[in-house]
């Protein structure tokens, strides 16, 4: 452990804020309101997308986005904070998922749109989070099992796709947003993109570490300021909005539980299960800690409690959000009572629709500029759960390779899924994630296998009191388990499946990764 130890103080910048310090409130709600601005964008545009396709009223879709910050609240508070044994203890923000988007819209225009529609979708969410919820209280050596399915280059390249897919929703907002792109984009919007983009990384440059943490938050304030002073920045939206709105339990009526609508949320389900595993495996590496099966099993608890009570508080399918998996990476601000607090703040946009619509008053740009840093954040998370795999091992290469190939398939030919092929395989397939999560997993299972589960305990990390960033680079690359090499009989590749390298870690160099 002494050689752990000062491996971990001599490389890499120290974080002055563990994973499970709490901070000063002054820190916390500064830090907590910055990882609100990073996602909100994300937060609102879900609903706003499938009210606006189910051609909900404006005050039908102000309450679904209320909805929605309320129960990201909650459910962020149940990740970070942790019920028992639900919730990861991790700095992971819950987001809705984009995945659900087609799926959802599918579902809702087959019941005819309305609130009618969103009563059949609330069904197949409420089922599907119930579904999800089950499934993490396998057995530990069933779920083990299951999470051989996921080794890291599986959740590395799911990770990697994700920053990929998201990358062009930061440069759309930085254009001006997605109505302006039949006409070229705005260049003033474009221009508050670039210039929010250089301030924070100028911030990150030449800031202090306490400026450094919080540059995303100040390159959001400074460029809707400076939109401001220049008249692109409107606010008339705020005098309009009310001060009080409360999301009540089933408002639109009881829900309808359909089978088709409802397989499709548990096809949904899986694919965000691979999402929040990969991102677990993430944020456990950039704070330095160990991650293993149980705590996996702990996310996929709070996804599935939190897509419940979605359905029950008319919002939809939720996954923890990569988008601030980044924002945590380059801030270096590690405690998960950060995310505590930043749930806190979306309760209260979600009770305050005039608070919420300040927030949203934000220009495309500057959310672009912000976001599009963030979404390369993303995506170099990825590579560097990639860089534990033997890529020189040409399966491994071709598994990467193709998976993000495809991934890229929908957003490059979009009309393909439209004019070829039915709306329900449409629904399904018309979504870059899904397909590079799919085509990872299928392709790891023919050139990798399963191996052999033998159960074994975790080894057991103890850390210092002030963890460090490991300088990666700057160490012996260790093949991880199940994915770079194939294994020696009796080799179990459940544990190992994820970004951390708990070999790397270890007392013993000749201790395996479990």
């Amino acid at each position: 452990m002494a050689r752990v130890a000062a491996r971990l103080s001599t490389t890499g910048e120290q974080s002055t804020h563990p994973v499970d310090e709490v901070l000063p409130l002054p820190k916390l709600a500064l830090y907590g309101f910055q990882h609100v601005l990073a996602f909100y964008a994300g937060a609102v545009i879900v609903p706003i997308i499938v009210g606006s396709a189910l051609k909900l009223s404006p005050e039908q879709l102000v309450y679904l986005i209320n909805a929605d910050l309320f129960t990201c609240g909650i459910a962020s508070i149940i990740q970070a904070w942790g019920i028992g044994r639900v919730g990861a203890r991790l700095p992971l923000i819950q987001g809705v998922t984009f995945t659900a988007v087609s799926p959802m819209i599918a579902i809702g225009l087959g019941a005819g749109g309305g609130t009618a529609a969103l009563l059949v979708i609330y069904g197949a969410v409420i089922t599907a989070g119930i579904a999800t919820f089950a499934f993490a209280w396998l057995p530990a050596k069933a779920f083990r099992a299951v999470m051989r399915l996921f080794p890291p280059v599986v959740t590395g390249t799911v990770i990697t796709v994700l920053g990929i897919v998201l990358i062009p929703v930061g440069l759309k907002d930085a254009a001006g947003g997605v109505p302006t792109l039949g006409d070229g984009g705005v260049p003033t919007q474009l221009a508050y993109a670039g210039g929010t983009m250089l301030f924070i990384l100028l911030l990150m440059k030449f800031g202090g570490p306490f400026l450094r943490s919080i540059s995303i938050l100040i390159g959001l304030v400074g460029g809707t300021l400076a939109a401001f002073l220049l008249g692109d920045a409107k606010f008339g939206n705020v005098g309009q909005s009310d001060w009080i709105g409360v999301t009540t339990p089933f408002h639109f009526g009881a829900p309808k539980f359909e089978w088709f609508p409802i397989f499709l949320m548990l096809i949904v389900m899986l694919i965000t299960m691979v999402e929040t595993t990969g991102d677990t495996y993430a944020v456990g590496d950039i704070v330095d800690k160990e991650v293993d099966s149980e705590t996996v099993a702990r996310a996929l608890r709070a996804d599935g409690a939190a897509t419940a009570l979605g359905g029950v508080l008319n919002s939809f399918p939720y996954v923890a959000f990569a988008e601030n998996v980044g924002l945590v990476r380059m801030t270096k601000v590690k405690s998960r009572f950060v995310v505590v607090a930043a749930g806190v703040f979306m309760i209260v946009l979600g009770l305050i629709p005039k608070a919420g619509a300040i927030v949203a008053s934000v220009p495309h740009g500057v959310l672009g500029g912000a976001a599009t840093v963030m979404f390369g954040m993303v995506a170099l998370a990825g590579i560097q759960t990639l860089a534990k795999v033997d890529l020189k091992e040409e399966k491994n290469a071709l598994i990467v390779g193709v998976s993000i190939a495809l991934a890229l398939f929908p957003a490059t030919v979009p009309l393909y899924f439209e004019k070829h092929m039915s709306p329900d395989l449409s629904s399904l397939l018309n979504s870059g994630v899904t397909l590079g999560a799919t085509a990872a997993i299928v392709l790891n299972l023919v050139f990798n296998g399963l191996g052999k589960d033998e159960a074994r305990p975790a080894v057991e990390v103890a850390l210092p009191t002030q963890p460090t960033e490991p300088a990666r680079s700057a160490e012996p690359a260790t093949p991880a388990a199940g994915a770079e090499r194939e294994p020696a009989p009796g080799t179990d590749r459940a544990d190992t499946a994820g970004a951390t390298s708990v070999t790397s870690r270890a007392d013993d160099a000749g201790t395996p990764a479990s």
